[in-house]
């Protein structure tokens, strides 16, 4: 197979709590990730020499390519399974950058899936995962997808069954948030209110969408909402226009809220673009679903 198609969907958290720091340094955390239909395109063609060549169309967006999550993957998955061949991949970049919903984890992941498929490595998702690991603790449950519960720094999944159907509005407003920032900031011995995740879990296991929306909560919310005012207000809009509930993914910046109708979440949509026009803000806003095809 000389060229594969892929596109990378983004996720969000439902719920994150961290449970502290651990002697290693990273942060023991508890999420409940979900695939949401928002997604990146990676076109992948073997090359004709050794090289990994990585294009974009707005090439600002690569920044420095050896560092590029694709590019690491790639070059990883070439030194792990001894690719003599190169290969050549264009990325068509739709997820918000630096907005607290994997992009270029997702990226990562299927570049791995993609190159395992073009070289016939048949070495499965659990051996890509577990490779994946090297690179990123989001990366190995972008790459299993779905709904799952994380815990460890994140690579510790078990996949859980799929929400009842809902519509999503995410707003990503003009910042850019680090994630590394954001958890040298936090300081989980302060955080008083912790999500619930274990009832979280139980309203998953019984399809309860208003269960699920009433326990959502992100604990790096008192770090990036704290800095970014705008957040809240993200929130509080989507809310005002009918959403069960609002939070931010990950470490930010981005904002979803969950409608019962898809309607609901284009209407909101609208007035949240007028209300951030209001503020000279330029936002990325998307009406999109869970994925969990």
């Amino acid at each position: 197979m000389d060229k594969l198609k892929y596109k990378a969907r983004a996720k969000i958290n439902l719920g994150l709590d961290v449970k502290g720091r651990m002697s290693n340094g990273y942060h023991e955390v508890k999420m409940i990730m979900q695939t949401v239909d928002i997604y990146d395109e990676l076109e992948f063609k073997k090359g004709k020499n050794p090289d990994i060549i990585l294009s974009v169309e707005s090439h600002d967006e690569l920044g420095n390519i050896s560092n590029n999550l694709i590019f690491r993957a790639a070059k990883l998955m070439k030194e792990y399974y001894g690719i003599k061949d190169g290969i050549e991949i264009h990325l068509r970049k739709r997820i918000p950058v630096a907005a607290g919903m994997a992009g270029g984890s997702t990226d990562a992941a299927a570049t791995m899936l993609a190159m395992d498929e073009m070289f016939g490595l048949e070495c499965g998702r659990e051996k890509l995962m577990e490779l994946a690991l090297r690179l990123g603790a989001d990366i190995p449950y972008c790459i299993m997808g779905g709904t799952a519960l994380a815990q460890g720094i994140g690579e510790k999944l078990t996949p859980l069954p799929k929400p009842p159907e809902a519509s999503l509005l995410v707003v990503k407003p003009p910042l850019m948030v680090s994630t590394k920032w954001v958890y040298d900031t936090l300081d989980a011995g302060i955080t008083k209110n912790h999500p619930d995740i274990d009832g979280m879990l139980e309203a998953i296991k019984r399809g309860d969408l208003d269960g699920i929306a009433s326990r959502m909560g992100n604990v790096l919310e008192n770090v990036t909402g704290h800095k970014y005012g705008i957040i809240s207000d993200i929130k509080n809009l989507m809310i005002e226009k009918g959403a069960l509930n609002a939070l931010m993914s990950g470490s930010g910046p981005s904002v979803f809220g969950i409608y019962r109708q898809k309607q609901e979440a284009e209407n909101a949509a609208e007035y949240i673009k007028h209300a951030m026009k209001d503020k000279k803000m330029h936002a990325e806003i998307f009406v999109t679903r869970f994925y969990n095809e």
